[in-house]
């Protein structure tokens, strides 16, 4: 998988069919919406009951804009990966510890354990190690880990349907690598996530076979670079 991929798996921290997630989407319109302190009061609500989650994932992005003229660095996926399916695991724990481990069409994992983000390519055999600082600490990868008190700071937060679990959240900072993040729940679970980014693309995640508060041993979140593994620090 691609870096930039990997940037975006990480600022990516969550089933319904998207036919029926549009349809839902179009009646949420007659009905009344939460206001923006109600909507972040629910959220934070349904946020606080998950400690810890395990689930299936399925990732594809499309692009919904023409490529900007972006440095390398900030440039979204290559066409070679739009449209492609990802799939693995992903779990995650308060506070702030977080795996996400693709395993098909290809392998990779990103765990952090709080402090340190580790990005790991088998079949590269290099492993990149970045500091989780605040700016990536607010992604949306990391919004089921993190804590909840903070949404109201990082985000603006809206709810079409107060009677329905269905947000939209936007960064209020400027900068970020998104610009908005949906997410709708389902008995109190994260169902869907659908990213909007800067880079003109749209991710949807979809969640399967989710366990809410499973134990989960700290171990899973922690990573020692393989012997002969590259080791970048960015």
């Amino acid at each position: 998988m691609s870096r930039s991929l990997s940037a975006l798996a990480v600022s990516v921290v969550l089933m319904i069919p998207m036919s029926a997630f549009a349809a839902a989407t179009a009646q949420m319109t007659t009905q009344v919406a939460a206001t923006q302190a109600q909507a972040t009061k629910n959220l934070n609500e349904l946020l606080s009951k998950v400690s810890s989650l395990q689930a299936s994932f399925s990732q594809t992005t499309k692009a919904t804009a023409p490529t900007k003229n972006l440095p390398a660095q900030k440039q979204g996926l290559k066409s070679s990966h739009l449209g492609q399916t990802f799939s693995g695991v992903m779990q995650v724990k308060r506070q702030g510890l977080f795996r996400w481990e693709t395993t098909s069409p290809m392998k990779q994992l990103i765990v952090t354990s709080g402090k340190t983000v580790w990005i790991y390519d088998p079949d590269l055999e290099q492993a990149t190690r970045q500091t989780l600082d605040e700016q990536m600490s607010n992604t949306p990868a990391l919004l089921l880990s993190g804590n909840s008190s903070q949404i109201m700071k990082s985000y603006k937060v809206t709810q079409p349907n107060n009677a329905v679990p269905y947000f939209v959240l936007y960064p209020r900072a400027k900068d970020g690598v998104f610009e908005s993040l949906a997410i709708r729940f389902e008995n109190n679970v994260p169902l869907q996530m659908i990213l909007s980014d800067s880079l003109g693309q749209q991710t949807t995640v979809n969640f399967t076979d989710a366990k809410l508060n499973p134990v989960i041993a700290n171990s899973q979140f922690e990573f020692v670079p393989p012997k002969g593994v590259d080791v970048i620090d960015q």
